[in-house]
């Protein structure tokens, strides 16, 4: 009895076609996966730099007024209503100030606390506070506090 060879395989099967595609595909899902949560912590340190300039800006102009601002002039809290524009240097500088966190911060507001207590010779510590909504979550509320001497 003569031996017929084997004949051999060609191609691939239909079982190896449907594993590589499912392979394929949860790996394009990760991806996608992992480029939409880079864009959103991105967009959230995007915020959080914001905040800072923010907060800084405010220090800045009560520096640059700081008798006022030693004296209470600067004082506001979270849900204060926003100060009406007036010649004095300290609305403009309060106006300007959450028309900025109203602008570059999703649901912004901000507030500065002054320690009572200082005397003319000693330094009035303040904490400056804005706060908006980071979008990562339902109702995510994020603080950024900074503390200062002037």
């Amino acid at each position: 009895m003569p031996l017929i060879p084997a004949k051999r395989q060609r191609g691939y099967t239909l079982i190896e076609i449907l594993v590589a595609s499912i392979l394929l595909t949860g790996g394009l899902v990760g991806l996608a996966s992992m480029q939409v949560n880079g864009t959103r912590l991105n967009n959230s340190a995007y915020l959080r730099s914001q905040a800072n300039v923010i907060a800084y800006d405010i220090i800045d102009r009560m520096r640059a007024n700081r008798a006022d601002a030693r004296a209470g002039a600067y004082d506001i809290g979270l849900a204060d209503a926003t100060p009406t524009l007036t010649t004095q240097v300290e609305d403009i500088d309060l106006v300007q100030w959450r028309t900025a966190i109203d602008y570059y911060l999703p649901a912004g507001r901000g507030s500065v606390d002054r320690v009572a207590g200082a005397t003319a010779d000693d330094p009035a510590r303040f904490t400056i506070t804005v706060e908006w909504n980071d979008g990562r979550e339902a109702g995510d509320e994020v603080q950024f506090q900074l503390v200062t001497e002037i």
